[in-house]
């Protein structure tokens, strides 16, 4: 659906990257639930294994049920290209992939999930890269954590746990000058409230797992290539701009432009690291986007009216919610969020750690999980579970701390889920 009429999101969210089977004529996407394709002939094998024809090999690389996801996604998010994997924490990695080589560093948000500082604090040491993380409202540290050898600048569109709004603009323009890409991982905000790509972002993450598919069934990841960057405008990204070994030399920028990055990903990122989504989880994921625009209203309805209530509680010590008016983000919300602060936040309870322990104990409609973005309402504490791991430093820095529980807020009736939080924290600070 990229010729023709422009489409509206309700449209494209159902329609983008499927038709009908062309064997059975089956109106929603088959699970192609296969291993390898057989080749026309040996020509036919050459030419796609040399990139000289797009077509499915193995499924390690292609699957038909993905490349619809794929093109849907992208098309949401208003890119050229896409590449699904195996979960979020995968698609970080793969977007990093092309972009690094040892020694090389990157420039992160100190808002963002525990799982991520993790890994970019730990975790990519193992490839010789490092981290470097800054508080993005501060402009001017961004600017000098940058050096000559930053490859990439990476933040959250709509922050997990806080939902604090990036400023994308500002930070684009920052990595613009700096001649580096930003990416932005829009898994709590989805395409259906921000689109990174319109405020500068090259390439776009998320954790398919959450509210693109939101029934917390199944894990995935997709990596959204803008096609605006210029791997070629200087020598920083021998990977995408020099000459592919293992393609013979093949230059991905010169041969595949706009879409370099993307073939990329596909030919060496899934190839060599194997992080592959399975036919069976893009197909939950399909379903899921279907409804995607109608969920994540709901989302941000019952998410205004249950922080609005929580604000007023006297049990309460603060609400981070964007879309309070009290927010100091409720500005930057109608710049990068116009549809609304979604459904995830946090809230502070009198009482501290042990008085976060009894409520999600207590709570009954809520479900204590580490997840976000599914239909049910969800809790958890994050200093004792998804940032323990952090330093008590961090895990304030990351909006986490010991007496602040996140909420995602689901599609149930806001007034159960007020009367199961006042149920709760009655019990937790009693």
């Amino acid at each position: 659906m990229t010729d023709g009429p422009t489409y509206g999101f309700d449209t494209l969210q159902i329609h983008a990257g499927a038709k009908p089977d062309p064997a059975t004529g089956a109106r929603q996407t088959p699970i192609y639930q296969t291993t390898a394709y057989v080749f026309r002939d040996a020509d036919h094998a050459a030419a796609l294994f040399n990139l000289q024809e797009v077509g499915f090999i193995y499924s390690r690389l292609t699957n038909p049920t993905v490349a619809v996801l794929q093109e849907r996604i992208a098309t949401l998010e208003g890119g050229v290209g896409a590449v699904c994997c195996s979960s979020g924490h995968a698609a970080q990695i793969m977007a990093l992939f092309p972009l690094m080589q040892p020694g090389m560093n990157i420039v992160a948000s100190t808002r963002l999930y525990g799982g991520t500082v993790t890994q970019f604090t730990h975790t990519i040491k193992r490839f010789g890269w490092s981290c470097t993380f800054v508080d993005f409202d501060d402009l001017d540290a961004v600017k000098a954590a940058i050096d000559d050898n930053t490859r990439a600048v990476f933040c959250e569109a709509i922050a997990n746990p806080g939902g604090y709004i990036t400023d994308l603009d500002a930070i684009s323009k920052i990595s613009d000058a700096a001649g580096i890409p930003l990416i932005v991982d829009n898994t709590s905000a989805t395409p259906y409230l921000c689109r990174p790509i319109e405020h500068g972002a090259t390439l776009v993450v998320h954790s398919t797992t959450k509210y693109l598919t939101g029934n917390g069934t199944v894990t995935g990841g997709a990596i959204v290539d803008s096609g605006k960057f210029d791997w070629s405008a200087n020598d920083k990204f021998p990977s995408l701009s020099q000459p592919e070994p293992a393609y013979h030399g093949l230059k991905f920028h010169e041969t595949f432009g706009p879409l370099a990055f993307t073939f990329h990903g596909i030919a060496i990122g899934l190839r060599d690291l194997g992080m592959t989504m399975n036919p069976q989880a893009a197909h939950y994921t399909l379903m899921g986007t279907e409804t995607l625009s109608l969920r994540m209203d709901r989302h941000v309805e019952n998410a205004e009216k249950i922080a609005t209530w929580l604000e007023k509680d006297e049990r309460v010590d603060y609400v981070t919610y964007a879309g309070l008016k009290s927010s100091p983000y409720n500005k930057r919300m109608d710049k990068i969020c116009p549809r609304g602060a979604g459904g995830l936040f946090t809230f502070a309870v009198k009482g501290g750690y042990d008085a976060c322990v009894k409520l999600v104990n207590a709570l009954e409609i809520f479900s204590h999980v580490a997840n976000l973005g599914d239909t049910r309402s969800l809790i958890i504490h994050s200093a004792s579970t998804t940032h323990r791991q952090l330093t008590a430093e961090q895990q304030e820095a990351a909006g986490a701390g010991a007496g602040v529980v996140r909420v995602s807020i689901g599609t149930e009736d806001a007034d159960d889920l007020i009367a199961d939080l006042d149920q709760a924290l009655a019990k937790a600070t009693s």
